[in-house]
């Protein structure tokens, strides 16, 4: 009985021992996909966030040259909005609802300002969406101190 029991025993450990090494296998694959699949989302995102920030700038560098006096061209000014308007498209496909608005609030504020109109303050806008961004990108832990440090004085 031993010689017949024994041979069995040992296919049963066996089959038990494949199936559990093809079980965590295939758990380890799929926490490997996943992670794959998130960090390209997360890098898909990033670079949309990015080509938002460089449009955004240039509108800023733009508003900067204004309040020194300096005249800027209606067509340079447009090429600017034309791009900020683009580039605040794709978050609004990549990223979550929130982030969405908050490029559309701070893209909405600049192009009002670049046409002379009036507008929320900027400032608080591209904060908003910066801290957005922060939590899409999952390093938001708590908020930037936005404001500068108050600078002791002397004796």
């Amino acid at each position: 009985m031993a010689t017949t029991v024994l041979p069995l025993a040992g296919v049963a450990l066996g089959s038990a021992g494949t199936l559990v090494g093809q079980y965590i296998s295939t758990r380890v694959d799929a926490r490997r996909a996943r992670f794959e699949r998130d960090s390209a989302e997360r890098a898909e995102r990033k670079e949309a966030l990015m080509e938002f920030l460089s449009a955004a700038q240039q509108v800023e560098l733009c508003l900067d040259r204004l309040s020194m006096g300096e005249v800027i061209e209606d067509a340079e000014k447009w090429r600017h909005l034309h791009a900020l308007w683009l580039a605040k498209k794709v978050p609004e496909l990549v990223c979550s609802p929130s982030l969405a608005q908050a490029a559309h609030d701070y893209t909405a504020a600049l192009h009002a300002l670049l046409r002379g109109m009036d507008a929320p303050a900027k400032r608080e806008l591209r904060f908003a969406f910066m801290e957005a961004a922060r939590v899409e990108l999952g390093v938001a832990s708590e908020p930037l101190r936005r404001d500068p440090p108050a600078v002791a004085s002397g004796p």
